[in-house]
C-alpha cells in the first residue's frame, strides 16, 4: 500500500538534512509518494555552485562527514527524485528573500511552491519537519 509522505526541511544542519534525505529516498524507492519542501536555512544547499558543507550539530554529524560509506544528503535527495520520482520543491518565499532565480537552483528541484499550497497538498498524508 502506497502512502503519501511530506517533508519540510528548514534546518541547515547536517544531521537533520541527512535524516530527511534518508527518509525521502527510502520512502520513494519503496513506492510511496514523497514531496520535500526546502525553505529557510535548508534551501541554500540546493543553489548551483554552493560549495559549503552543512555544519554538524554534534559528534554524530562530524562522524558522518568522516565516514566514506555515508552518501551525502544531496545525493540521497537526488536518488529520491530520480529513482522514486520524489518531488523536491523550493519555497517561493525563501527564493524571494535570497534573491535567487529558479535557474540558480539545482536541476532536481521542481517549481517554486508556496507553503499554503504545500500544506494543502499534504492534507491526509504524513507530515514530518526537519
Amino acid at each position: 500500500m502506497s502512502q503519501s509522505l511530506y517533508l519540510i526541511c528548514v534546518s541547515g544542519t547536517r544531521e537533520k538534512l541527512q535524516m530527511a534525505a534518508m527518509i525521502a529516498s527510502v520512502a520513494a524507492a519503496s513506492g510511496d509518494a514523497v514531496s520535500v519542501f526546502f525553505s529557510m536555512n535548508a534551501l541554500q544547499y540546493f543553489v548551483k555552485g554552493h560549495s559549503g558543507e552543512a555544519p554538524a550539530e554534534g559528534e554524530f554529524g562530524e562522524l558522518m562527514a568522516q565516514e566514506k560509506g555515508v552518501p551525502a544528503f544531496k545525493q540521497l535527495f537526488k536518488f529520491a527524485a530520480e529513482l522514486g520520482d520524489a518531488k523536491l520543491l523550493p519555497c517561493s518565499m525563501a527564493i524571494d528573500l535570497l534573491k535567487i532565480s529558479k535557474d540558480a537552483l539545482d536541476p532536481e528541484l521542481g517549481p517554486p511552491t508556496g507553503l499554503t499550497l504545500f500544506l494543502s497538498d499534504a492534507e491526509g498524508g504524513q507530515l514530518l519537519t526537519f
